[in-house]
């Protein structure tokens, strides 16, 4: 189930006071933890597009082909690799959205009380019954 914001920042500051109070234990608790296995995977692609643009740089500028090409190479797994991280993290969200759907909290969208218009296919339907009962009137 999803926490509220503040029920969050609670959180969070329960986890705060125990990784000040227990260093050792924070350190266990964050590496388990997947939010901190993505962040760092996406700086180290970071960094290492970044090293592949440094090498594309160098290449250009001492007119060497091969710093071009293994720039050009890191830069490309670079990207593919935070990409693939992204994907990884966006999927592994959208499971635990799905999972904790149905638990707790109904969907809005569902738990809306239904308005006085109503939906299109019964504002349809009471249109055709005036049509209907105004041609027997006639």
């Amino acid at each position: 189930m999803p926490l509220s914001e503040h029920e969050q920042r609670q959180l969070d500051q329960i986890e705060q006071a125990l990784y000040r109070e227990d260093p050792k234990f924070g350190r266990l608790v964050r590496s388990s933890d997947p939010r901190v296995h993505f962040k760092r995977k996406l700086v180290q692609a970071l960094i290492g597009l970044l090293i592949g643009a440094g090498l594309i740089v160098a290449g250009v500028v001492t007119h060497h082909v091969y710093l071009e090409m293994a720039g050009g190479a890191v830069a490309v797994l670079s990207l593919l690799w935070g990409i693939v991280t992204w994907q990884q993290h966006r999927a592994r969200v959208r499971a635990a959205r799905a999972r904790t759907k149905g638990k707790g909290r109904p969907d809005r969208r569902r738990s809306r009380p239904p308005s006085g218009r109503g939906g299109l296919m019964e504002r349809l339907e009471e249109r055709w019954r005036r049509r209907q009962e105004g041609d027997r009137r006639m």
